[in-house]
This record gives C-alpha cells, sequence and structure tokens, in this order.
C-alpha cells in the first residue's frame, strides 16, 4: 500500500458467513463502492481510494454453538477518502455498517497524518497534577448530589462541605443545566468562592468542573462565560455533543481550563457483544484523542458495572504512550467509597481519580467526612498499612468503613 491510511478493527459474528469475502466487501463498499466491474483506466484512478483488507482472523473453535462464531477484521482506509476530523473518519469506517448485521467496532489505529490533527488534552495528568499541585497519589473527586431545584446558597453550601473534607476536584452533576435558580455565572461565583474559603482551612487547591450545557454552536461561548466568571475546570457531556464539539473546545486557546468528558449515553454504545463501539475505544483512545484531560467510565465495582478487564483497556488507553496526545486522567466511577480505595490504587495505580458521590456525601458524619475518609484511604494504602489499622487513629476513615465495609477483591 501507497499513501497514508488509517486502520479500524470490527468483530462480526455470522454463523456461516465467508468472512474474506466480507471483509473485502467491507473494504470496497466503505470507500470506491465498487472494484471488478471498473474498467483498467478506472481501477488505475481509483486505486488511491480503495480500502485494503489488512488482516482477517476467524475465530470457529470445535463445539461453537450458534451465534458464537466470529471473525476480528481489520481494514485500513486511505486517509485521502476524508477530512482531518473524528466525525469524518467515524462515518467512514462504521456510519452504514454498524446497521449490517452484528458487527462491533473494536479499535481504530489512525494514521500519524490524522492524529497530526489534533493537539488532544490541553493538560493532561501532569498538567493537571501541576494545577493543583499534587504529585505523589490519586487524585480524589467528589460529586455534586440533589443539585436539581436548590438555590445558589444552598449549593454554594453543598459546594464548600465537600471542599473542606479535602477532596482535590468537585463536579457539578451532569444534569444539573442553565436554569434561573443557578445560572451559570452565579453558579459558579459561588462554588469558587467556597473553594477560596476552603482553602483557608485546608491549604489544599481545589479544581471544580462546572456543567458546560447549551446549544451547540453556543458552547464556546458559555465555555469562556464560565471561565470569566472564575471557573477552572469544565465538564462536558461529550457523547450527547459529538467527540467534535470536545475537539474544538480543547484546541481553543481561550478555553484555557482541563476538560472531564462525562460518559452520559455511552451505555447506548458499549455494553452489546454484537453491536456498537468497544468502551476502550468509545470512553479512552477517542476521549483522549479528542481533548478530554480526564475521562469518566463506569467502574467495576460497583452500582453501573463494567467488567473488570474492560476497565482496564479504558484506562490503558487513555494513559498508552503509543499515542501522540498526552495521557488523560482515568476516573472509574459510580458506587465508590473509601473501602474500595485498596482495590482502586491496586488495578489502576498511582494515575487515577478516585471519584465518588454517595461514598462522600452519605458518610454519617457528612459530606466533609466523608472526602476526609477517602483522602485518609488514599493515605492507608501509600503508607503499606490496611484501611483498618489506619483506621484505629483517623475516625473518618473508621465511620466509614463501619458503614460500607472493606472489599480487597
Amino acid at each position: 500500500m501507497t499513501g497514508s491510511y488509517s486502520n479500524a478493527t470490527y468483530r462480526l459474528y455470522d454463523d456461516n458467513a465467508d468472512f474474506q469475502k466480507k471483509a473485502q466487501g467491507i473494504a470496497v463498499g466503505l470507500t470506491v463502492g465498487s472494484w471488478t466491474e471498473l474498467p483498467e483506466a478506472a481501477k488505475e484512478q481509483m486505486q488511491k481510494h480503495l480500502g485494503q483488507v489488512v488482516s482477517v482472523e476467524v475465530h470457529e473453535p470445535e463445539g461453537v454453538q450458534p451465534g458464537e462464531r466470529y471473525a476480528d477484521i481489520t481494514i485500513a482506509y486511505p486517509d485521502v477518502n476524508f477530512s482531518r476530523d473524528i466525525p469524518a473518519f467515524l462515518v467512514t469506517a462504521f456510519g452504514k455498517l454498524s446497521m449490517d448485521g452484528k458487527i462491533k467496532l473494536l479499535d481504530i489505529a489512525p494514521s500519524a497524518d490524522f492524529l497530526s490533527a489534533f493537539p488532544g488534552p490541553k493538560f493532561g495528568v501532569q498538567g493537571v497534577r501541576d494545577l493543583l499541585g499534587v504529585h505523589d497519589r490519586p487524585l480524589v473527586m467528589s460529586i455534586f448530589k440533589s443539585v436539581i431545584g436548590h438555590d445558589i446558597t444552598n449549593l454554594r453550601e453543598q459546594f464548600l462541605q465537600q471542599a473542606l473534607g479535602g477532596v482535590d476536584l468537585i463536579k457539578d452533576d451532569e444534569i444539573l443545566f442553565e436554569n434561573p435558580l443557578t445560572p451559570l455565572e452565579e453558579r459558579v461565583k459561588a462554588c469558587m468562592s467556597a473553594a477560596r474559603e476552603a482553602e483557608q482551612i485546608t491549604g489544599q487547591k481545589l479544581l471544580y468542573f462546572t456543567n458546560l450545557t447549551g446549544s451547540t454552536f453556543q458552547l464556546k461561548a458559555n465555555a469562556k462565560r464560565a471561565i470569566a466568571a472564575g471557573a477552572n475546570g469544565l465538564l462536558f457531556n461529550v457523547l450527547a455533543y459529538g467527540f467534535d464539539a470536545l475537539a474544538e473546545l480543547a484546541a481553543d486557546p481561550e478555553i484555557n481550563v482541563p476538560i472531564a468528558a462525562h460518559p452520559a449515553m455511552a451505555g447506548a454504545l458499549y455494553p452489546s457483544l454484537h453491536h456498537g463501539i468497544s468502551a476502550p475505544l468509545l470512553l479512552g483512545k477517542l476521549m483522549r484523542i479528542a481533548g478530554a484531560d480526564l475521562s469518566l467510565f463506569p467502574s467495576p465495582y460497583g452500582s453501573v458495572v463494567m467488567p473488570r478487564d474492560e476497565n482496564l483497556a479504558v484506562m490503558e488507553a487513555l494513559l498508552t504512550p503509543s499515542l501522540p496526545q498526552k495521557p488523560s486522567f482515568p476516573v472509574p466511577s459510580a458506587g465508590i467509597h473509601p473501602g474500595l480505595v485498596p482495590l482502586i490504587m491496586g488495578d489502576f495505580g498511582p494515575e487515577v481519580v478516585v471519584n465518588a458521590g454517595g461514598g462522600v456525601h452519605g458518610h454519617p458524619g457528612g459530606s466533609a467526612d466523608g472526602g476526609r475518609a477517602f483522602r485518609q484511604a488514599v493515605d492507608a494504602v501509600k503508607a503499606g498499612l490496611t484501611l483498618e489499622q489506619y483506621a484505629t487513629d483517623h475516625e473518618q476513615l473508621r465511620i466509614a468503613i463501619e458503614r460500607w465495609g472493606v472489599r480487597t477483591s
């Protein structure tokens, strides 16, 4: 092959298909449309636009049951066929193909030329750590809960209690949109004043990820309104707006704060064995390429479960040095409590954000004690102690263990 190509890998289930023929049909059908019927002169002209079959790996074990026969197929798509934006590549590689039977997009391997169009995260793991001045432990994030219908005064108090617990990051609930009770600028000013108040007590810096919402064409303006009001982080529902919207926000030099990508709507795309887009690609590689500094995804531990192996593959996509974009923080979420911290740190290592909502707010001592319990759990693991050992002289952690227990596997 000559020229620049970007690859896509699929898993295709079919009990009877000739997978080699099917792969060739994909390579031709999603590029030049037809091949054998073309005259030789046309073939010469169209060759640079023709997709190529890279590999076909058929999985046909002995005793296979109906519905279990599949093949992993990799197709190379000429970069000349599509513009340098994620929607163009996704539509090329998986647009109409996504509707062609039991087929799942497992991975993409964009060319260096394609990747060069994406600056990626402005901050990434190291940049977020630098903003906070925290380099020796996992970060701890707290989530606003029960925000709909509350006014600015109530919201500020909720924020303050979380901040007093020593968390590093606080994020809006993803369903908190522009509304008369908590308009964007007022919300940001109130929460950032609470962050400054807490810093006077804790001595700790904090990033507040305010939810960026509104019509697609107003997103940049709304982001800049939030930043002008003092916002030092943005939460963004990427899949509702599209990866290109994230890429545009991340590339704008005036939007100079970290962006946390929320996985809202991901459940419509990744969980099926036979359809959609794999979680490591959807919530890992594509989020990082498009510019998310942090990517949230369902944890393997709690209420919205993703299998552990799949979780670790998302983490690998966010952190691997094989991509030119800065690494993004993995944020396994949902059902997290202090008793899970040893498991999280064991599975994910130091470059992880421990993210909790109910595990903070549900602490019997209140949200501030909930945050303290998480920080104590992180410190215990760092010190090489069990949570039970550390809890003997750390009351908030002791109470959290009594409330939720400790899980190590």
